[in-house]
């Protein structure tokens, strides 16, 4: 690749586009909310590590105390329970957010990079006919790969045809009238 820059020609030594990896393929899909995810469930995480860390400093020192044991207990375990739920709660409503999403033409495999429990990327790989598509839409799935639920947004790729290859829409469609007649007439 040569590209102009203030007239001098400069060469780029990549011998792959900015959008091939060289270990999962050719990039497909890229999730705009990404970052958001990242940021919130973080936050989120921070959050609960401070109150985790303060809640017992501000009871000491604010005199706020309880005499029954069990309701020290009850206390306790409900700022516990709003301090873990949040965390959780985040984790399985994005575990499926599609970060990237890698195609490998010559193996016909996918690998989807998603966040993981503690905020780092994992690589999920999986090929075409590992794919499913939920009988009833789902709010935070729009595919299975195996039995991973995954989360695309279809405008965000750049090219549909990956989209349909994903799916199975480039699939041929053929329905055998002969063998659903014998199938009813077994009913």
């Amino acid at each position: 690749q040569v590209a102009s820059f203030q007239g001098v020609a400069v060469r780029s030594l990549c011998t792959s586009s900015p959008h091939e990896h060289p270990e999962h393929g050719r990039l497909v899909y890229k999730g705009n909310l990404a970052k958001a995810v990242l940021g919130v469930r973080f936050f989120s995480y921070s959050t609960s590590i401070f109150n985790l860390f303060m809640m017992p400093y501000i009871m000491l020192k604010t005199g706020i105390g309880f005499e029954s044991l069990f309701i020290q207990a009850a206390f306790y375990g409900l700022i516990g329970f709003f301090t873990f739920v949040t965390p959780v709660t985040l984790h399985v409503l994005t575990k499926g957010y599609v970060v990237r999403l890698y195609y490998k033409d010559e193996m016909d495999t996918y690998t989807a990079i998603t966040y993981n429990a503690i905020l780092a990327e994992k690589a999920t790989v999986f090929h075409q006919k590992d794919v499913k598509i939920p009988d009833i839409t789902k709010m935070f799935t729009t595919f299975y790969a195996k039995t991973k639920s995954m989360l695309v947004n279809p405008m965000l790729f750049p090219n549909p045809q990956d989209y349909n290859h994903l799916m199975g829409y480039d699939k041929s469609f053929y329905f055998n009238l002969e063998e659903e007649k014998e199938a009813d007439e077994r009913k």
